[in-house]
């Protein structure tokens, strides 16, 4: 299978002289799901604004669907973004728009025409089980519906590459194993699915590749893996 996303010996270096990535070589396949695993400040969330253009890399390649980024003009990046689903680890919701809305508003930026946002909201919507909320705003669900809510607005445009970092932070068990279920049913759609996360209670029971990052470097890399025991958490 060809690789859908790959970076070429990436190095990511801040102004103010942080090293947020060293030297890293990696590729995903079409239709892979894969963990991003480290702790809390070793680039996991880098890696992952690089795939979206929110950052470039200052040494090497990063390329999406054979698109090189950091050659990507500006007024190229929403396309490629329509081409991803993010699923942040603040969410982003829109605080003064309904849950319909916010699903809604995600399809209208890509163009979508008012028939299909019709038909796809209500399906995204049943998809995560918010379907009876439709009519609140994000301040009234808990934080395990508003996790859900920000998957519907990045599946409802059925994006071939989709990226979550850190989804299942501060969620409950319960809640957290809903949402690792609605990014494997989005593979197994076919999507591209990489999930950023320094939680080895989802990663151990699902035996999927496990990329490891430690101070910037891939550390490991194991088709069938586990969080490794001796990479830490914090």
């Amino acid at each position: 299978m060809a690789a859908f996303v790959e970076l070429r010996q990436v190095t990511v270096v801040y102004p103010n002289g942080v090293r947020a990535l060293s030297d890293v070589n990696l590729a995903l396949e079409e239709g892979e799901f894969a963990f991003l695993v480290g702790p809390t400040g070793h680039g996991k969330s880098t890696l992952l604004k690089l795939l979206y253009r929110e950052e470039v890399p200052t040494e090497g390649q990063v390329l999406v669907s054979g698109w090189d980024l950091g050659r990507l003009s500006p007024r190229r990046v929403p396309y490629l973004r329509r081409r991803v689903g993010i699923v942040f680890q603040d969410f982003r919701l829109l605080p003064q728009r309904t849950v319909w809305e916010n699903v809604a508003f995600a399809l209208h930026a890509t163009g979508a025409p008012y028939r299909e946002v019709r038909r796809r909201v209500p399906e995204a919507l049943a998809d995560v089980g918010l379907l009876d909320k439709a009519d609140d705003f994000p301040s009234q669900l808990s934080a395990g519906e508003q996790q859900r809510l920000a998957i519907a607005r990045a599946l409802a445009r059925t994006p071939p590459l989709i990226i979550a970092d850190e989804p299942t932070g501060n969620l409950d068990p319960r809640s957290s194993g809903r949402i690792i279920e609605l990014l494997l049913a989005a593979n197994e759609r076919g999507a591209t699915v990489l999930v950023a996360t320094h939680d080895p209670g989802i990663v151990n029971p699902l035996h999927r590749r496990v990329i490891a990052l430690r101070e910037g470097r891939v550390f490991t890399d194991i088709p069938d893996g586990r969080y490794p025991d001796d990479l830490g958490r914090d």
